[in-house]
C-alpha cells in the first residue's frame, strides 16, 4: 500500500494559530473527492468548512470532534491510491501481521503485537449486563491449617419487650379513636382544613387547643422551598469565538480611552417611515427593521464627520490616524457561540434595499454559523442593537481597530413635549461611545446629534445625502 497523505490544518485567514474540531464529515473507508467538505472547524471568528485536497480513502481521523488543535497539525489521511486502510506513521515501517476485521474496518497490527481475546459474551437478561457464558465459579472458602472455618455463630435470642408505661395520672381521652380536643376547637380546624391527627396537643392531658390548631395551618401554608435540581456550579471552557471576543474586549477596554454619550430622540416618524417602506415594492423581499434607518443614519452622519470613522496606529514613526473613505459598517449579531460582528463592507455605495439585504443576509449567516473570517474582518464603525433584548440603553466598549460604536435601545411610548404639547410619542435611546484619542467630545457630540436629528425627522437623510 502506498504512503497515505497527511492533510493539516491549515490558516483559514487573519492569522489564526488554533481551531477546534466542530464536526466530521467523513470516517474511516470513505471514499472523498478534492474540494468536498470533510470538516467543520470553528476558528476565533467563525465556523469554517474545510474542503479535501486530495482524491482516495480515508484512512484515518487523527483528531476528534471537540479537539483544539493548532495550525499545520496533520487532521486527516488520505489513501491516494483509494486502497483504504489505516494510516502508517512514516518513522515507523509498515505492519506485517494480518489485518484483523472489526467492525468492518481492518486493523494492522504490529509485529510482537499479541491480539487480545474477544470477551466473553453475556447472555441476555431482563435487567442488567447478564452474566457470561460458561460455568460460573463460586470463590472457594478460606481453609486454615487444612480445617474448615468456624461455623457461623448463633443468632441472639430477640430482645424482650420493653415494659408499657403506666398512663400519666388525672384524666385520659376516651378511647374513641377522636385527639383531645374541646368541641369548639373541632369546629375551628373543621373550618381551616385542619387534621387533628395531625396535630400534637399543648393543653391539658394532651388536649389540642386554638394556638395549635392556628400553628397547624401556619405550617402547612407555609411555602415550600423546592430543591435544587443538578449540580450547584457549572464550568463552562472558555473557546472559540467567547475566547476571542474576551481577549478583544480586554484589549480595547484598556487601550483605547472610552467615553459614552446618550440622547433620547423621539423617532415616531421613524416608525411610521419603517411601515412606509414595507409597502414599497422594492422591499417586498426584504425585512425592514428600524435597524434599517439608524445604520442609514449613522452612515451619513459619516460622511459628513469622516473622522469617526478612523483608527490609532501606533508605529515605528510614532502614532497616526488612519481616516478611512470607506465604511465596513459592523451589525452585532447575538448567537449560540456567542456575540459576533460581521461587516457590511462598502455600506457607503449601497442604496437603502441594497443595505437592508446586506444586513439581512450577514447577520442570518452569522446566526446560522456560516459567517467567513472575511465577513467578520476588517470594520470600521459598528452599531448593536440592545433594543432586541428590551434594554434602553448601554455603554458599549469599542471594537478593537474602530473609533466609535453606536448603540440603539428599544423603542417605547412615552409622554413627550410635541410641538408645545403633552404627548405620547415613540422614544428610543442612543449611546455612542468613541476612542477620546481620536474622538474629541464635540465631534462625538455632533456624530450622536446627526443621528438623532436624522431619526426624528428621516427626511433629513436626504437633505444631507
Amino acid at each position: 500500500m502506498s504512503q497515505p497523505k497527511i492533510f493539516k490544518l491549515p490558516d483559514v485567514g487573519e492569522g489564526l494559530t488554533e481551531a477546534e474540531i466542530v464536526k466530521w464529515h467523513v470516517q474511516p473507508g470513505d471514499t472523498v473527492e478534492i474540494n468536498q467538505t470533510i470538516v467543520e472547524i470553528e476558528t476565533a471568528k467563525a465556523i469554517v468548512e474545510l474542503p479535501c485536497p486530495f482524491e482516495g480513502v480515508v484512512t484515518e481521523l487523527l483528531v476528534t470532534e471537540g479537539e483544539t488543535v493548532d495550525v499545520g497539525k496533520p487532521i486527516i489521511s488520505v489513501d491516494a491510491d483509494g486502497e483504504g486502510g489505516v494510516a502508517t506513521p512514516v518513522s515507523e515501517p509498515p505492519a506485517q501481521a494480518a489485518a484483523i476485521k472489526e467492525e468492518g474496518v481492518p486493523r494492522v497490527e504490529e509485529p510482537g503485537m499479541v491480539s487480545p481475546e474477544e470477551p466473553p459474551k453475556r447472555q441476555p437478561v431482563l435487567v442488567g449486563y447478564g452474566v457470561k457464558e460458561g460455568t460460573t465459579k463460586r470463590r472457594p472458602r478460606k481453609e486454615t491449617n487444612g480445617t474448615p472455618p468456624p461455623a457461623p455463630p448463633a443468632p441472639a435470642p430477640p430482645a424482650a419487650p420493653a415494659p408499657r408505661q403506666a398512663p400519666p395520672p388525672g384524666p385520659q381521652p376516651v378511647d374513641n379513636g377522636l385527639p383531645l380536643a374541646k368541641p369548639p376547637v373541632r369546629k375551628m380546624a373543621k373550618d381551616l382544613g385542619v387534621d387533628l391527627a395531625t396535630v400534637t396537643g399543648s393543653g391539658p392531658q394532651g388536649s389540642i387547643t386554638r394556638d395549635d390548631v392556628l400553628a397547624a395551618q401556619s405550617a402547612t401554608q407555609a411555602p415550600q422551598v423546592p430543591a435544587q435540581a443538578g449540580p450547584r456550579e457549572e464550568r463552562m471552557p472558555v473557546k472559540g469565538v467567547r475566547k476571542a471576543t474576551a481577549a478583544a474586549m480586554s484589549g480595547s477596554a484598556f487601550t483605547a480611552p472610552h467615553v459614552t454619550e446618550f440622547l433620547q430622540v423621539d423617532v415616531t416618524q421613524t416608525m411610521d417611515t419603517v411601515k412606509r417602506l414595507r409597502e414599497l415594492p422594492e422591499f417586498a423581499d426584504v425585512k425592514v427593521s428600524p435597524l434599517l434607518l439608524v445604520a442609514r443614519a449613522l452612515l451619513t452622519a459619516v460622511a459628513r464627520n469622516p473622522e469617526v470613522n478612523s483608527t490609532w496606529v501606533d508605529g515605528p514613526s510614532g502614532a497616526e490616524i488612519v481616516v478611512k473613505r470607506y465604511v465596513n459598517l459592523g451589525i452585532a449579531a447575538a448567537t449560540d457561540r456567542g456575540l459576533i460582528v460581521p461587516k457590511v463592507k462598502e455600506a457607503q455605495d449601497l442604496d437603502l434595499p441594497g443595505l437592508a439585504r446586506a444586513i439581512n443576509a450577514l447577520t442570518e449567516k452569522a446566526r446560522a454559523g456560516k459567517a467567513s473570517p472575511a465577513d467578520l474582518s476588517d470594520g470600521t464603525i459598528t452599531i448593536t442593537n440592545v433594543g432586541v433584548f428590551g434594554v434602553d440603553t448601554g455603554t458599549p466598549i469599542l471594537t478593537p481597530g474602530e473609533a466609535a460604536i453606536l448603540a440603539f435601545g428599544q423603542i417605547r411610548d412615552m409622554p413627550w413635549v410635541h410641538e408645545g404639547e403633552l404627548a405620547i410619542r415613540k422614544v428610543t435611546t442612543l449611546s455612542l461611545s468613541f476612542d477620546h484619542r481620536i474622538v474629541d467630545g464635540e465631534l462625538g457630540s455632533r456624530v450622536l446629534r446627526d443621528v438623532g436629528d436624522m431619526l426624528e425627522d428621516p427626511i433629513r437623510m436626504l437633505a444631507w445625502t
